[in-house]
């Protein structure tokens, strides 16, 4: 089976310790065919906190310097593990429709391989990680949703990443941390308008790894949605573990690639220089 990740996190990530030359000497011994360092900046808090005197959610600030310093090391290894291992140089770029100024910036700095488009969090709302469920009643809960799904829809309009994250983001908390089991089909109809989106720029999704071995119990997206993008003509899918910590690279590849099967893909996807390459599920 050819493997990859491509979604993981090291050291200049805000919520990861984990050293970046230890990360890349794991993808050698799991003998990844692409392995792509994703660390996150969120367009929203790209500078420091002086920039953002209203924002009081998140209390975290310049990304655009955490970007720098992930790209540039990420860059140098690209050259030190040469003919060793496919390196790639990504980043999770969260929020791109609170600032798409920011977003333009970094979708075209010339050394960045691969972008992931995310959403952690709403404009004036707090991070979905960090939101008391337990405190919504269920229409404000619903109402949360619907927003999320209407703002990914945006960030597919515009659509100058190369695939979107973890779609079902808002499920890893509400349903794996808070044990609120939200129904989201009334939403598939803004979730397939955002796949033809991408289908129609020639973008893709992501499998996200990570809630297979979270409390949700579950890749993000699900079969469901994966197959529902493969239907619309989706052609373009990664797949990456979400690796916060060295132990969990490559964590759940396998299973996501049973999902890919499943639904319908014969390939995966990494990139290179923003270029997709297509590899055979085997």
């Amino acid at each position: 089976m050819n493997l990859i990740d491509c979604h993981t996190h090291t050291q200049f990530s805000v919520d990861s310790d984990a050293d970046i030359s230890e990360m890349i000497e794991k993808a050698c011994r799991l003998g990844l065919s692409a392995y792509a360092v994703t660390d996150h900046c969120e367009c929203n808090r790209w500078y420091s906190e002086e920039h953002y005197p209203d924002e009081d959610t998140y209390r975290y600030y310049d990304f655009g310097r955490d970007f720098e310093n992930s790209v540039s090391a990420v860059t140098g290894l690209k050259e030190k593990y040469d003919g060793k291992l496919n390196l790639i140089c990504g980043v999770e770029m969260g929020q791109a429709t609170h600032d798409f100024e920011i977003a333009e910036k970094i979708v075209s700095d010339s050394r960045v391989d691969f972008v992931i488009g995310s959403m952690h969090q709403l404009p004036k709302t707090e991070d979905f990680a960090f939101i008391e469920y337990g405190k919504l009643s269920p229409k404000d809960i619903y109402g949360l949703a619907e927003r999320y799904f209407l703002e990914i829809n945006k960030l597919c309009k515009w659509g100058k990443f190369d695939v979107l994250g973890h779609l079902t983001y808002i499920l890893r908390y509400l349903k794996g941390s808070a044990g609120i089991d939200l129904d989201i089909t009334p939403f598939d109809e803004i979730i397939a308008d955002s796949f033809k989106s991408l289908v129609e720029k020639g973008k893709g999704i992501e499998i996200n790894t990570s809630g297979l071995r979270q409390k949700y119990g579950d890749a993000l997206p699900s079969l469901k949605y994966v197959r529902m993008f493969r239907e619309l003509g989706g052609e373009v899918l990664s797949i990456g573990s979400d690796a916060h910590t060295v132990a969990d690279l490559g964590s759940g590849i396998s299973d996501g690639t049973e999902i890919a099967k499943a639904a319908g893909f014969e390939y995966l996807c990494y990139f290179k220089e923003r270029k997709p390459n297509f590899i055979k599920i085997i």
